[in-house]
């Protein structure tokens, strides 16, 4: 899952689970976490199968793709900083410190801030932060949310951290993978995708092997995964609830574009100004976003805070049936795979008649 995607978004708000458990959640169905994080960092006894690193967002990228953000680690080293000026010295002794103790965390090494200000970072925080983004340093796993750093000569396979494409060769790949995820896109969408320029998508676009397309509906020029084009689509749908940082979601123009779906959101936003609630999930049914469900636990019971869907989904008797059926089932799916054994549905407009009658209708028990 993570070759096909690319990358897999982190994010620290966790609900259900984090966003990079979800998104193979949505996909695969109830995998164990332990599995997952396993399949992501590997089980210790030697090798990494993917690294952290700077592509739509913080994310998971699979280690045989380091070569190709060998251009933003270029990128970093001329502009010779990020967000803090690094100071003196303090690289060589995390490269020590790395080399005699390693893989470590940012607390191991001698805490990450210094004062209870969130971007007052310290010396350490500001250096191998910085190592990170240069290529010295690779974040190779996350313990209770700490980055775990190790050198990349001792991370990266050798014939990895060998290979030194340049900036146009690492685009092109970037560009074909981001095309291959989303099957069609708008220069826009690609470049979102790894958060690339779109003149770099420009420059690139003929060698990629994207086919050009015209889409119904789109203003935009438009590229196809010739693969995705080659034969009809499967038709093999899930329902299920979505992380609002899915890469299916994650660009909210494309979502709109794409599924006449406009999706916020709201965790920043004041409690009262909430729309659909603080982490709204994005409910995915005969592929359609059909509404969103704002999630919470209360011991082993599932809760849906506030249930929505879209107008159309409830524009007839038979769609609002459908539509509730839907729900119903991704909750109870969603309960199963996080340990909970009963489903709650605080706040919706349908009618609450019809809710437990579907809740009933898809139980597991």
């Amino acid at each position: 899952m993570l070759e096909r995607l690319g990358a897999v978004q982190l994010d620290t708000i966790s609900v259900l689970a984090r966003s990079h458990e979800l998104v193979p959640y949505a996909r695969l169905g109830p995998v164990k976490r332990n599995a997952i994080e396993t399949a992501y960092w590997g089980n210790g006894s030697g090798g990494y199968p993917a690294f952290e690193y700077w592509a739509h967002a913080a994310s998971v990228i699979p280690m045989d793709d380091w070569p190709l953000f060998a251009f933003r680690r270029r990128a970093y080293l001329r502009r010779g900083w990020r967000w803090h000026k690094v100071p003196e010295g303090v690289c060589a002794e995390v490269r020590d410190r790395l080399r005699a103790d390693g893989p470590l965390t940012t607390k191991e090494l001698g805490g990450a801030k210094a004062s209870a200000e969130w971007w007052d970072w310290s010396d350490h925080k500001i250096g191998i932060e910085w190592l990170l983004d240069v290529g010295e340093v690779v974040c190779v796993e996350r313990v209770g949310w700490r980055r775990v750093y190790d050198l990349a000569e001792r991370a990266v396979p050798s014939g990895l951290l060998a290979r030194d494409p340049d900036d146009d060769a690492c685009l092109t790949a970037l560009v074909a993978r981001a095309g291959r995820a989303l099957g069609v896109a708008t220069r826009g969408d690609l470049a979102d995708y790894y958060r690339i320029r779109q003149d770099q998508v420009d420059r690139v676009i003929e060698a990629t092997g994207l086919v050009p397309v015209k889409v119904a509906g789109w203003s935009q020029r438009a590229w196809a995964d010739p693969e995705a084009l080659a034969a009809p689509p499967r038709g093999r749908h899930a329902t299920t609830l979505l992380s609002p940082f899915d890469s299916l979601v994650w660009d909210r123009a494309r979502t709109s574009r794409v599924f006449g779906f406009d999706h916020r959101l709201e965790a920043y936003v004041p409690k009262g100004k909430r729309v659909h609630g603080y982490f709204a999930m994005p409910l995915l049914a005969g592929g359609r976003l059909i509404g969103r469900v704002d999630p919470a636990r209360e011991g082993r019971t599932l809760i849906a805070r506030q249930a929505s869907l879209e107008p159309w989904a409830t524009r007839t008797a038979a769609r609002t049936e459908s539509s509730a059926t839907a729900l119903a089932t991704a909750l109870w799916r969603a309960a199963a795979w996080v340990g909970c054994d009963d489903v709650r549905v605080e706040r919706t407009a349908l009618p609450v008649d019809l809710i437990k009658a579907a809740l009933n209708a898809t139980t597991p028990h």
